[in-house]
């Protein structure tokens, strides 16, 4: 069943948020992510989010997503988004309505 790392967050510091997606890149691509949507200004319809960027990546499965995430290679840069952000990301699985 296929899982969607959901991020949204505002970007308080461009430079290493740059730097971030320099590092993370190659990470999703190596373990065979779909970049779904990143879209620096969303549109809010509903609650108070945290920032208008937003970005969805496409795994596999949760066990593929976590692999990813918990990886050596992601875990080298992702306190460059943790320190350039403030938000939050989720981990979700898809759902057979049929």
């Amino acid at each position: 069943m296929a899982a969607f790392f959901i991020a949204q967050y505002v970007v308080n510091d461009p430079d290493l948020y740059r730097e971030y997606q320099g590092g993370a890149g190659p990470t999703i691509q190596a373990h065979g992510a779909e970049l779904v949507a990143f879209d620096a200004a969303a549109e809010t319809m509903e609650g108070t989010p945290p920032g208008p960027q937003t970005v969805i990546l496409k795994f596999e499965s949760t066990e593929a997503a976590k692999a990813w995430y918990e990886s050596e290679e992601y875990q080298a840069v992702v306190g460059k988004r943790l320190e350039a952000t403030d938000g939050f990301a989720v981990l979700s699985q898809s759902m057979n309505l049929g």
